[in-house]
C-alpha cells in the first residue's frame, strides 16, 4: 500500500448541513409572518443551501485532487538511487547506491524518502549487483521498510557476490525475477520493463518506430556481462515518460534502437552508465529517443568524461554530445564533472545539484514534479533553482 499523500477533507460536513431538508423545515418553524412569506423565505434558503453545497463539492473536488508523480535523483556521489512516487504516494525506489562512508548513500536516500512523506519502500528495483547500485541497500533497510524487491536474476560476476547475498538477506521471500515486458502497477503510473537480463522487449512500446540513424551507427563491444543484465523501466504518467537503462552500455543502446527504436521518444531520459563512464552513451540511441530533458547522474569523478581504471578516457566532450539531442530542453546533472569542469562540458550552473568533491559534499537532490497533464517542473535543492516545461 501507497503512503497517502493528498487531503479530501474540504466541507463535507458543513455541505450536508446546508443541503439538507432540515434547513426548509427550520426555516418555517421560525416563520411568523404568514404561510407565503414563509414558503418565500424557505425557498431562498433552501436554494442558497444547493449553491453553498455545489461550492462545498467543487472545492471537496478541487483538495481531493491527487499530487504530482515525483521523481528524486538522489545524489550516491556517481552511483544510482532514483526515488518515484506516485500521486498516491505508492513509491518505487531504483537501485541504493554505495556501501560505506558512514551510511552516507543510505541516509541521503532515507532522506528523500522523508522529504516525499514516505514510511516505506513498497518497490525496489535493483537494476544490477554492482556495488554502486546495491550496496547501500542493507543499511538503508534499517532505516526504512522495503516491500516487493525486483531484479534480474542470477548474478554473473564473482565480485559482486557480496552484494548479492545482502541483497537476499533483505529481500527473502519479497523478491521477484523480472522479464523484459513485465509490468508494475505503481499507484495510477504504469511501470513497463524494457530489458532485464540481457533481454530487451521485442515489441515497440510509447510509439517506437524504425530509427533512420542506424544506418550510421556506431558499433563497439559489450562490456561488463552485468551491465548487459541490467533491468531498465519506462514509467508513464499521461502523456509524460522517464526512461531508466541502469548501466545499459553502447552495444545494449543500439540493440534497443536498431533498426527499430524500442521505446519512441521519451520525456526525461537518465543517462545509462552515469552519463556514459566508459563505454555508453550511443547518439543512435539518444538523438532517436529526442528526450525533452535529460538527468546526468554522474559524480565529481564519474561520468561526462571520467573513466575507472583499466579503460581510456572514452567520453570527453560527452555533454555536447547530449546538447545536441534534437529537441531537447534541458540538462540536469548531480554533479558538476571535476574532470572536465569548463562550461563546455557542463550544463548551466544553476542546473547542477552539487559541484565540490565527494568528501565536502552535502548531497542535494535533483525533483521533478510531474501533474496529470504532462506540465512538469524539475527543482535543484541546492538553490532552489526550477525549471518547468509541458511533455509533448
Amino acid at each position: 500500500m501507497g503512503n497517502q499523500r493528498f487531503s479530501g477533507a474540504g466541507l463535507p460536513a458543513f455541505a450536508k448541513v446546508a443541503a439538507g431538508g432540515q434547513v426548509g423545515d427550520r426555516t418555517r418553524w421560525f416563520c411568523g409572518a404568514g404561510l407565503q412569506a414563509c414558503d418565500r423565505t424557505a425557498r431562498a434558503v433552501r436554494h442558497m443551501a444547493t449553491i453553498v453545497a455545489a461550492v462545498a463539492t467543487m472545492t471537496t473536488s478541487v483538495v481531493a485532487q491527487p499530487s504530482a508523480f515525483d521523481i528524486y535523483w538522489v545524489d550516491v556521489e556517481g552511483g544510482a538511487a532514483t526515488l518515484a512516487v506516485s500521486p498516491t504516494g505508492e513509491s518505487m525506489l531504483i537501485d541504493t547506491g554505495f556501501p560505506g562512508s558512514d551510511n552516507r548513500d543510505a541516509r541521503r536516500i532515507f532522506a528523500a524518502a522523508q522529504e516525499a512523506g514516505l514510511s516505506r519502500i513498497d518497490h525496489l528495483v535493483i537494476t544490477h549487483y554492482h556495488t554502486d547500485h546495491v550496496g547501500g541497500l542493507e543499511a538503508l533497510a534499517e532505516m526504512i521498510p522495503i516491500g516487493r524487491c525486483y531484479d534480474h536474476g542470477t548474478n554473473t560476476e564473482e565480485a559482486n557476490q557480496r552484494w548479492v547475498d545482502a541483497y537476499l538477506r533483505v529481500c527473502g521471500d519479497k523478491r521477484s525475477v523480472v522479464a523484459a515486458g513485465d509490468r508494475i502497477s505503481l499507484g495510477g503510473v504504469d511501470v513497463a520493463v524494457i530489458a532485464s537480463n540481457e533481454r530487451i522487449i521485442s515489441t515497440p512500446v510509447n510509439g517506437g518506430a524504425g530509427n533512420p540513424l542506424c544506418a550510421t551507427a556506431e558499433q563497439k563491444a559489450q562490456a561488463s556481462p552485468e551491465n548487459q543484465r541490467s533491468v531498465g523501466v519506462l514509467f508513464t504518467y499521461g502523456r509524460f515518460t522517464f526512461l531508466d537503462l541502469g548501466d545499459f552500455n553502447w552495444a545494449k543502446e543500439v540493440e534497443l534502437s536498431c533498426p527499430v527504436n524500442l521505446v519512441g521518444e521519451v520525456t526525461v531520459y537518465q543517462t545509462s552508465r552515469h552519463a556514459a563512464f566508459d563505454d555508453a552513451g550511443s547518439p543512435t540511441h539518444l538523438y532517436a529517443m529526442k528526450p525533452q530533458v535529460v538527468v546526468v547522474n554522474n559524480g565529481p569523478r564519474k561520468g561526462l568524461g571520467g573513466t575507472s581504471p583499466g579503460f581510456d578516457a572514452v567520453m570527453t566532450r560527452h555533454y555536447q554530445r547530449i546538447a545536441a539531442s534534437p529537441g531537447l530542453e534541458g540538462v540536469w546533472q548531480g554533479h558538476r564533472s571535476l574532470f572536465a569542469p569548463g562550461p563546455e562540458d557542463n550544463t548551466a550552473g544553476e542546473m547542477i545539484a552539487n559541484l565540490e568533491e565527494t568528501d565536502a559534499c552535502e548531497g542535494h537532490w535533483i525533483r521533478a514534479a510531474v501533474e496529470p497533464d504532462g506540465a512538469f517542473t524539475v527543482l535543484n535543492s541546492r538553490n532552489g533553482h526550477s525549471r518547468s516545461y509541458m511533455a509533448r
